[in-house]
């Protein structure tokens, strides 16, 4: 696989041609190369595709290759949800079939019938369960609410989890979310749905794309660094 030597960061990066995709794409996962998708182009366009992404590449790579916790959840532990940290209580419940997880105003309740801790890997689809949940409740009022204030239409919206990104906007103008979209915070969250609407007019990150942004929202790199500093792919 072609190699680039970013400072002393290596980046290892494979190609993978997408002809649906009308932009190349870079996906950063733990253990694994740098991933480029996208249409088809030669090994130098790539290589110069990830070279202006290599700050970035280079930040996620650090975050990604933290070790991990595989600590079980106990009372005390915290999950994330719009942006904050929220105490968790696990309490157990022996008569349940199978573990549930419940969000009040102040704090997550993971009720499981095999003890007082939860493995990640048990909580997981619960959580992101709950994500899914949140988005469609929450994040589609407040996509109709930006095409209101934008005047900006997008064709149909939908919540499903796929490979590298919070968010995309397809050829049919279709925006679609990740359910993960719901641990970001609201201002972070309202920037990614006006991107979107935005591309639904420019479908590259060209000069006249960001202008547009800006005009709606002037405060869109403040959000947008926060969005940066998240762990999922992202455009070049």
């Amino acid at each position: 696989m072609p190699l680039l030597q970013y400072g002393q960061t290596t980046i290892e990066w494979q190609f993978q041609p997408d002809a649906k995709l009308k932009r190349h794409y870079v996906t950063v996962e733990r253990g694994r190369p740098v991933l480029l998708r996208g249409p088809s182009v030669g090994e130098p366009e790539q290589e110069a595709l990830v070279r202006r992404r290599a700050r970035w590449i280079r930040e996620k790579l650090a975050l990604v290759n933290l070790p991990q916790s595989n600590e079980p959840v106990v009372t005390g532990s915290r999950l994330r949800y719009c942006g904050r940290s929220y105490f968790t209580e696990v309490r157990h419940v022996p008569e349940l079939a199978k573990p549930s997880l419940a969000f009040t105003a102040s704090r997550f309740v993971i009720e499981n019938p095999d003890g007082s801790s939860i493995e990640q890997d048990k909580l997981a689809p619960m959580l992101e369960r709950f994500y899914r949940e949140r988005a469609h409740e929450k994040l589609l009022t407040r996509l109709r609410h930006w095409e209101r204030e934008t005047g900006l239409q997008a064709h149909g919206a939908r919540v499903r989890q796929f490979q590298s990104r919070w968010a995309s906007c397809d050829a049919r103008n279709v925006l679609e979310f990740h359910p993960r979209i719901m641990e970001l915070p609201a201002s972070v969250q309202d920037y990614v749905l006006v991107h979107e609407l935005c591309h639904t007019i420019e479908k590259s990150h060209t000069k006249a794309f960001w202008a547009l942004v800006a005009r709606h929202m002037p405060d869109w790199h403040r959000q947008h660094e926060v969005l940066e500093r998240a762990v999922f792919g992202d455009a070049v």
